[in-house]
């Protein structure tokens, strides 16, 4: 069977995973702190006999952008946003570190401080606990203070302070749950260590980095491209065809 076949799918096949990360990034376009994924496509030779022309594609992620989103102002004070470069800590359900820059916090029954996913935020101890209290809020360091239930309103008394970190950027790769890590072979063998120069914004939350717009575009793009490819696998199972014909008749 002609290799322009396998070409023409495997094409398709690659379109439609393009297609899944362009989705992904637009369904995303409102989650808070959400970083967008590039994808791309290159080509790949054909191995054995073949014509040089013809090349199989192949698409991949090759990264993250992490640039900045813009800050919204919310009014909540358990709504951080990291002002500037650097990441939330926080600690998943396997009890590992993942960072993120969602900063849309909640108090559980046992005054432990989570996310909006529900997973543990970390301060420099560890998770960060908060007792009973009447009012708190978030410094410019991450600096969690609060007034004791029954304190005076001028008496705040800091209980933890955010853990910020600040890996390098080409360090990080985005996990199946939306947490940036270390890549495998850029982990230090322990846990990431605090940036104290680093700064939040109470109040603020980060919006999406994704431009709607451009995405909506580029899934337009790759449906018109997947539907080239499978104009490519008709001709050749017509070509084919009429090569049978022509054989049944000698």
């Amino acid at each position: 069977m002609d290799k322009s076949l396998y070409i023409g799918m495997s094409g398709a096949k690659q379109n439609m995973l393009s297609q899944r990360a362009h989705a992904n990034n637009l369904a995303n376009a409102n989650t808070t702190g959400f970083k967008r994924d590039f994808a791309q496509a290159r080509s790949m030779p054909v191995f054995g006999e073949h014509h040089p022309t013809r090349a199989y594609a192949m698409s991949e992620r090759p990264g993250t952008d992490l640039s900045a989103g813009a800050l919204m102002e919310t009014g909540r004070k358990l709504d951080v946003a990291v002002d500037g470069n650097g990441w939330l800590a926080v600690q998943n359900r396997q009890g590992q570190e993942a960072f993120t820059r969602s900063g849309s916090f909640q108090i559980d029954t046992n005054g432990l401080l989570r996310n909006g996913a529900g997973d543990l935020v970390l301060g420099n101890g560890g998770p960060v606990a908060l007792p009973p209290f009447e009012n708190v809020q978030v410094g410019a360091d991450g600096t969690i203070s609060v007034i004791p239930v029954g304190g005076p309103p001028d008496q705040l008394v800091a209980v933890d302070r955010l853990k910020l970190v600040n890996p390098p950027a080409d360090a990080l790769e985005k996990g199946e749950d939306g947490y940036m890590r270390r890549k495998p072979d850029q982990a230090l063998g322990g846990v990431e260590p605090a940036d104290a120069s680093l700064r939040v914004a109470s109040g603020f939350l980060e919006s999406s980095n994704v431009n709607a717009v451009e995405e909506m575009i580029a899934n337009l793009q790759l449906s018109r491209q997947f539907e080239m490819q499978i104009k490519v696998m008709r001709t050749a199972n017509d070509n084919s065809e009429a090569a049978a014909r022509l054989l049944q008749n000698l």
